[in-house]
């Protein structure tokens, strides 16, 4: 996909406060410090509109970006740091799960997993619950760039391994720092955002 305009909408804690467009809509889900709004704003051409932090837990929102009139990326609070306070993160996990369960535009839900290092307790346990939920996963392994090129086969397996990783959910490798994956990542993308549905014709007077 060719993105030529993108913005933030809204930073949303309530289902009121989602957008009514109902373009069809990817949340993007992670460790904390896996590289989310790195890997949005390469994705969409923009150095900082999601912004980047030293300090990981900064979104505490789910944030929509409009991409090209025509979808949505969501980004969702991270998961796995510690400092963030339990009642917090409780209150962060009841709000993805309201958006995760109720949201009829959600298309898929991208999967952030550093390719360096195995899924974490987090990652499994999240990606296990997305797939509990009936949602369609995208992986996206990221910062390739931090490891040797002939390392990525191996290092993708173990997540393959690591989340027993449904057949049916792309993994794509990917790198914030030099672009490597982004076309695969778009064409992945499109093809769960508009993906035609399978009408079944009613069956005729004369073919009963």
């Amino acid at each position: 996909m060719k993105v030529t305009q993108s913005d933030i909408v809204i930073s949303a804690v309530k289902p009121e406060q989602y957008p009514n467009t109902r373009y069809p809509e990817v949340a993007l889900a992670g460790r904390s410090n896996v590289g989310k709004s790195s890997f949005i704003n390469k994705m969409i051409n923009r150095k900082n509109l999601a912004r980047t932090s030293s300090r990981p837990g900064k979104t505490q929102t789910l944030n929509f970006y409009v991409i090209n009139e025509m979808m949505y990326f969501v980004d969702v609070p991270g998961y796995g740091f510690a400092k963030v306070p339990k009642s917090e993160r409780d209150a962060w996990g009841r709000m993805i799960e309201t958006y995760v369960t109720t949201r009829d535009t959600l298309k898929a839900v991208i999967l952030l997993i550093d390719i360096r290092h195995e899924p974490s307790k987090d990652d499994i346990a999240m990606y296990e619950w997305l797939k509990h939920m009936g949602k369609s996963v995208i992986i996206i392994a990221t910062k390739a760039d931090k490891i040797p090129k002939g390392k990525w086969q191996k290092h993708e397996k173990v997540i393959k391994e690591k989340l027993n990783k449904d057949p049916n959910d792309p993994i794509v490798i990917f790198s914030s720092e030099t672009a490597m994956g982004k076309e695969k990542a778009w064409s992945t993308i499109e093809s769960y955002l508009f993906r035609k549905e399978e009408i079944k014709e009613e069956p005729k007077d004369e073919d009963l």
